[in-house]
Formats: structure tokens, C-alpha cells, sequence
């Protein structure tokens, strides 16, 4: 799906999110932790893409789902990003330590001027 950069639309991809996770078979507290996850990448793509678009991809597995977000904005060098320090948390900053912490599996990928990639997999009856 391709998405406005907008605020705004996050609580819609988070119901999509939702309804895709249930069929699949996930539990209540796994559709939480993706859509917390989703909703985090999403709006990290809004804040500091620069771009007016991105994209969404859902992907079901014969045991989880998987999904992309990507956009086509300035990215950003993925090895500047400190490790949060949780016993001093800041306000900002821990999107990507949440969504990391929340899903199975998370490669990110980020070039300057061409864009950033984050993608999520999130496996049935797995604890994390």
C-alpha cells in the first residue's frame, strides 16, 4: 500500500495490521506488540524521510507475518544510531529499540537520498 506521510493515517494502518494479524491466528498481546512495532516504523518514516509518501507490504507466512515499510526519503547511516540508555530514557529515540524488542526479526536497510527499509517478522507462538 502506498501511504501519505501523514500523522494522521496511522491509526488506519493499525487497524489493517490488526485485522491481517488476527486471521493469521496471532494472539491479542502479539497484535499489541505489531502494531505498536508498525506504528513506530511508520511514524519514523513520517518524521525523517522528507518524503510525502510510503509504503507498507504485508507478507503472510505459513507461521508469521512479515512487514516492510519503506520510503523513498534521505535515510540515514543505520551505525549513528546510539544504543538508548535505558536508565536515562529520553523522550525520543527508542523507536527502533522498541520495534527490535517487540518483533522475531528486524533488518533495516538505509541509503542517503534513496530511502530507508525496515522490515518486521513477527512468528507465531513465539516469546520473545
Amino acid at each position: 500500500m502506498e501511504i501519505t506521510s501523514n500523522p494522521e493515517y496511522v491509526g488506519i494502518i493499525r487497524l489493517t495490521t490488526s485485522g491481517i494479524a488476527n486471521k493469521i491466528g496471532f494472539s491479542m498481546d502479539d497484535i499489541e506488540d505489531i502494531k505498536v512495532a508498525v506504528s513506530e516504523a511508520c511514524t519514523n518514516s513520517i518524521k525523517h524521510s522528507n518524503d510525502d509518501t510510503f509504503y507498507i507490504t504485508f507478507s503472510i507466512l505459513e507461521n508469521g507475518m512479515t512487514i516492510e515499510i519503506e520510503d523513498k526519503g534521505k535515510g540515514y547511516d543505520i551505525q549513528s544510531i546510539p544504543t538508548p540508555d535505558l536508565n536515562n530514557p529520553r523522550e525520543n529515540g527508542l523507536g527502533l529499540f522498541i520495534i527490535q524488542t517487540l518483533m522475531d526479526d528486524v533488518s533495516i536497510e538505509s541509503k542517503e537520498n534513496q530511502g530507508t527499509i525496515i522490515k518486521m517478522t513477527k512468528y507465531l507462538g513465539v516469546d520473545n
